[in-house]
């Protein structure tokens, strides 16, 4: 787990304030959004940003921020299974950077190795925002 959050020292304390928070899978193509509840640790699927500029996902980001007001941000890092960088890591950590800096939440990385390969897939089915419950699920888990 990576912390944006500018002052690590304040975890421990925000972790127990908080209430709401969003989960993300960022892709290329889509970015997965799902919604989970500190206190009771649970996390649900929300819906798929499918945007094709960034301009319209942020926009649609921005919404989602508003509406739910969460307490901090949970992006899924992707890494390869000995746990090295890759292409999409950087990406991933770039849009965590991003939605800290444009709308000022707190934003963490959460490691989403295996996240996909727990959900069985339809060809052509839509699954972005299932692996974003899995992810901040699995970050939930990793509080305990």
């Amino acid at each position: 787990m990576h912390d944006l959050c500018t002052n690590t020292a304040l975890r421990p304390t925000l972790l127990n304030l908080m209430v709401t928070v969003l989960g993300f899978d960022f892709g290329l193509k889509r970015i997965g959004v799902a919604v989970g509840n500190a206190l009771l640790r649970q996390a649900q699927p929300l819906q798929v940003i499918g945007s094709t500029t960034n301009d319209g996902k942020f926009a649609e980001i921005a919404i989602l921020l508003k509406e739910w007001q969460p307490d901090l941000c949970v992006v899924g890092l992707p890494l390869h299974p000995d746990g090295a960088e890759h292409e999409m890591t950087v990406r991933c950590q770039r849009f965590a950077n991003q939605l800290h800096g444009r709308y000022g939440v707190a934003t963490v990385l959460a490691d989403e190795r295996y996240s996909s390969v727990v959900i069985k897939q339809q060809r052509g089915e839509v699954i972005d925002d299932r692996a974003a419950a899995i992810i901040l699920q699995q970050y939930f888990d990793d509080l305990s």
